[in-house]
């Protein structure tokens, strides 16, 4: 399957691409800087430069895909709009193209999954110090929501190291009890894949922690 990933050169993207690869997947990393992506060799791996909020850009890297896959970071910026606008930008271009898979990397706490947050989490990280990068995810879960395309929006926990172990929640309710609230990135990336060829979670948002 062709798979192009937005957001290739982040924690997630890097695992995304490594288990793409695994899966056999022929993949289009997008990124704004290669030589970021030189830790890869293999000859079903394309790297193509390019920026989210040029559509130019964006259009010419989802063209011809089967699946697009969005884990779009805001480096150190707590003010950055690249998830929500770049989001945006992706999905105007699959619509244009005729593109219609799309699985957007979200955050665990969104809309009503806010209900799954302890007290640090909603009123001190999300209420407060990454409050600007929190409202930005709930924008680009809008902007997902309201398009035509089949897409999927996963909402992990908290990010940690680890390997790959498959043995997470996922799809559980708001009410849901004895959360982590967090999990690796390379069992997000897992889970993320999972859902390129499975209908199970078509228009749904579900979490993922341990």
């Amino acid at each position: 399957m062709k798979v192009v990933i937005f957001g290739s050169t982040g924690t997630i993207g890097k695992h995304l691409i490594e288990q793409s690869l695994e899966k056999g997947h022929q993949v289009l990393a997008f990124c704004r800087h290669a030589e970021k992506l030189n830790i890869f060799s293999n000859p079903n791996l394309k790297i193509k430069e390019g920026d989210v909020f040029n559509m130019d850009d964006v259009a010419s890297a989802v063209k011809n895909q089967d699946a697009v896959i969005i884990a779009l970071g805001s480096g150190k910026s707590r003010k950055s709009i690249v998830r929500s606008q770049g989001t945006k930008n992706i999905i105007a271009a699959m619509e244009n193209h005729g593109v219609n898979r799309l699985i957007c990397q979200s955050t665990l706490g969104t809309y009503e999954s806010n209900e799954n947050l302890n007290f640090f989490w909603k009123y001190i990280m999300f209420g407060w110090y990454l409050k600007q990068i929190f409202l930005d995810h709930e924008l680009q879960e809008r902007y997902v929501k309201d398009s035509d395309l089949d897409w999927t929006i996963v909402r992990p926990g908290a990010f940690i190291d680890g390997e790959k172990t498959e043995l997470y929640r996922h799809g559980f309710g708001a009410k849901a009890k004895s959360l982590k609230l967090k999990i690796s990135r390379a069992d997000v990336a897992d889970f993320v894949l999972k859902q390129i060829g499975d209908p199970r979670y078509l228009h749904k948002t579900p979490g993922v922690s341990y």
